[in-house]
């Protein structure tokens, strides 16, 4: 699943290619993607309206328009591409944005789990499912003491806290790992018993491979030819997931199921105390 890194990619690539361009028609193919308003309302309220920005939050794209936001969640496998309006339409495109330039912009989605919202402009954070979701990376208020009060009364192990949307967003399975092993975390330690000092590297560690991820186009993303300019990779410079020895101390790695995630740990770097 795209984790904030591949969303963030996505963002700035499409904003390349969207700001300023007005919606001429939309097409939806498979209605289910739309979470909140029918296939005939998003048409009636999307048409002529012009793309002014585009923003992210947590794993959730922002599509900024006139009078609209429209919130997209690329779930498992969903992309986005740019195509020209007498290419051919494939089985996995279920959304298709026409636009004031003769393209077209095309939601694929295989496994068809990824899901849109519209919002009337500025209600989005009011409403779910923005609303519920916690703090970015970079914020200011992301503290130490936050994560204090947040993880306080919280036995779950640490990794399954990390992936918890409504404490820290963005967070997914990949990057939870890299952070816990910069962090020297022991993936099974719970989240209460947490020291201040834990929780100040868990900070600087999710800014630190969060930031360097971004920086090179994420782990997983696929959505676009390399003359977009977007490349994933930060696989490369993995320092624990689905590595075969830690890229500190070479150690056999350990992989064990967290709430049903795989994770990948150094027993040597990571000791559960």
């Amino acid at each position: 699943m795209p984790e904030l890194p591949e969303v963030e990619t996505v963002k700035r690539t499409l904003e390349r290619y969207l700001l300023g361009r007005k919606i001429e028609n939309v097409h939806v193919y498979y209605s289910r993607i739309l979470a909140n308003i029918t296939v005939e309302e998003l048409k009636k309220k999307l048409i002529n309206q012009t793309i002014i920005g585009m923003n992210r939050r947590g794993k959730w794209l922002i599509f900024e328009m006139d009078d609209y936001d429209l919130v997209s969640h690329l779930r498992m496998e969903g992309k986005y591409f740019f195509k020209n309006s007498d290419d051919e339409i494939t089985r996995h495109e279920h959304v298709i944005f026409t636009l004031d330039n003769g393209k077209e912009l095309r939601y694929q989605d295989t496994r068809k789990f990824g899901r849109m919202y519209l919002f009337k402009k500025d209600t989005l954070y009011q409403e779910l499912p923005l609303s519920e979701i916690g703090k970015e990376p970079w914020d200011s208020t992301l503290t130490e003491k936050y994560l204090k009060e947040k993880l306080k009364d919280k036995k779950i192990p640490i990794k399954t806290s990390l992936l918890d949307q409504t404490i820290i967003a963005g967070i997914g399975n990949i990057y939870a790992d890299e952070i816990l092993f910069l962090s020297g975390i022991h993936p099974l330690k719970s989240s209460s018993k947490l020291t201040k000092k834990n929780r100040e590297d868990i900070i600087l560690s999710t800014r630190k491979i969060l930031g360097d991820a971004i920086e090179m186009g994420g782990t997983t993303i696929r959505s676009y030819e390399s003359e977009k300019g977007v490349h994933g990779r930060f696989q490369q410079n993995l320092l624990i997931h689905t590595l075969t020895n830690c890229s500190r101390c070479n150690t056999l790695v350990e992989k064990i199921f967290v709430g049903g995630r795989g994770t990948y740990f150094c027993k040597n770097c990571q000791k559960r105390r």
